[in-house]
């Protein structure tokens, strides 16, 4: 089987030295004006050349995200500010905008141009549209099943297929979200994105007034607790009862914006309200592979260096044992549970998990949780690595040392902080020594519990 493209975000320069590090074969990132990631983006014009030469030097790809919906006005500037862009010869463009896709096809026939997944394409007569406009590789709806993508590749043999398969999922169709606009009026199609749909909600009991209005209640209401009894009586009554909170207008607030309730409803199916689990789709690797899918992406280019090389390791390791006919490795899945995350799911892809792996969740995962601590800045020829700290760790820890050429756990004997010795490094701020560490500059250090 032939192995797929391996692509990982890079929201900066560091990012995307840690992806290629650990496994990736490309990456992503984008102008700020002309990509879904205005904001925490630290790739300018300066970077993004010292991005796509550094790629090339390594014989890697570097593909630039100008993948917005655009306005009137951003449309007059766009090909005078691609202008520069083009010249740094990035291997591909991601787009989404029929018009600017014309107009980059007229003008610079040489560049191949990947059509973004904020296009939502879901079935092989969308592919066979845009491939014949001259489109060279399409980012599938992350709406779509295994089946789909399977249905699509037969299809469509000969166009390049890309499949998300790690990071945030949308509420909306893959992107085209109007939260944030309404909000706080930063557009998510114009790469100003505020995640709304993952801030932290609070649910408010309420009714209605004399003049129909919606209006809180200062009454406690714990929506879980409401949930369970009410799911308890639907289940004493056979389920022919219609269930409670389907009756209900509840309103919700945000953390930080206490004060400022919006009505909202809720069913017998939960309070989930926006905030969607993370796509986590490593198990289905070798499906993929085989489907012929030819690049797995990674979402996240505001998310940190460790998950950059995290999930970069861990998913160029189910590639290559897919591609070398090896059984997955659930170990795999402990690796990734240490990361910050909202729970996964595989998403549209599969609805069902195996047993096996449903068994592994709640055993040997558990026993494996860990928390990103620390970054390795520097090791002295004794193997003494000085190391930021990004999170609280002692004298006594297991930590596990993730590098490129493997990773290896340690317990901690001995940590200086300057020439003092101390029990514990307090937390982020600080620069500690640990011992050791020799030939593992650029590692990454997590703590097992």
């Amino acid at each position: 089987m032939k192995a797929p493209e391996l692509l990982l975000p890079a929201g900066t320069l560091d990012k995307m030295r840690a992806a290629y590090d650990f496994g990736a074969d490309a990456v992503y990132a984008g102008q700020p004006r002309y990509s879904l990631r205005a904001r925490n983006n630290d790739f300018k014009l300066e970077e993004l050349k010292t991005g796509i030469d550094e790629a090339h030097a390594r014989g890697k790809l570097f593909f630039v995200a100008s993948n917005l919906l655009p306005h009137n006005s951003k449309v007059k500037t766009y090909m005078a500010d691609m202008a520069p862009v083009i010249e740094m010869k990035p291997d591909a463009l991601i787009m989404a905008d029929p018009g600017l896709i014309m107009m980059v096809r007229e003008k610079w026939p040489e560049v191949p141009v990947h059509l973004s997944v904020q296009a939502n394409t879901v079935n092989y007569m969308g592919v066979k549209f845009w491939q014949k406009l001259g489109v060279s590789r399409i980012i599938l709806s992350r709406e779509l099943s295994i089946d789909e993508i399977a249905e699509i590749r037969q299809e469509c043999p000969d166009i390049e297929l890309e499949v998300f398969v790690h990071g945030a999922l949308c509420i909306a169709y893959s992107g085209r979200c109007l939260l944030s606009g309404y909000f706080n009026h930063r557009d998510p199609n114009q790469g100003t994105c505020t995640n709304a749909c993952r801030w932290d909600y609070k649910v408010h009991d309420a009714a209605a007034d004399d003049a129909g209005d919606v209006v809180a209640q200062k009454i406690s209401f714990d929506f879980n607790q409401a949930l369970e009894d009410a799911n308890q009586r639907f289940a004493a009554c056979g389920g022919a009862e219609r269930h409670p909170l389907a009756e209900r207008t509840y309103l919700i607030e945000e953390a930080n914006r206490p004060g400022e309730l919006m009505p909202i409803m809720e069913d017998e199916h939960g309070t989930y309200i926006m905030n969607s689990k993370d796509l986590r789709a490593v198990e289905q690797v070798e499906k993929l592979v085989r489907i012929g899918v030819d690049s797995l992406k990674i979402e996240g280019r505001t998310k940190s260096l460790y998950y950059v090389a995290r999930t970069a390791q861990v998913y160029r390791q189910a590639i290559d044992d897919a591609v070398a006919g090896r059984p997955f490795n659930p170990a795999l899945l402990a690796d990734l549970d240490g990361l910050a995350n909202r729970g996964y799911t595989p998403g549209f892809l599969e609805r069902h998990q195996t047993q096996d792996y449903q068994n592994y969740l709640t055993g040997h995962s558990k026993a494996k949780q860990s928390q990103y601590v620390g970054d390795v800045l520097a090791v002295d020829a004794d193997g003494w690595a000085t190391v930021e700290v990004k999170n609280r760790f002692a004298v006594g820890d297991r930590l596990e040392v993730i590098h490129p050429s493997g990773n290896r756990v340690i317990e901690l004997t001995e940590l200086y902080k300057g020439q003092e010795a101390v029990s514990v490094a307090p937390g982020n701020g600080i620069q500690v020594r640990i011992p050791g560490m020799a030939g593992l500059e650029r590692a990454l250090i997590a703590r097992l519990f």
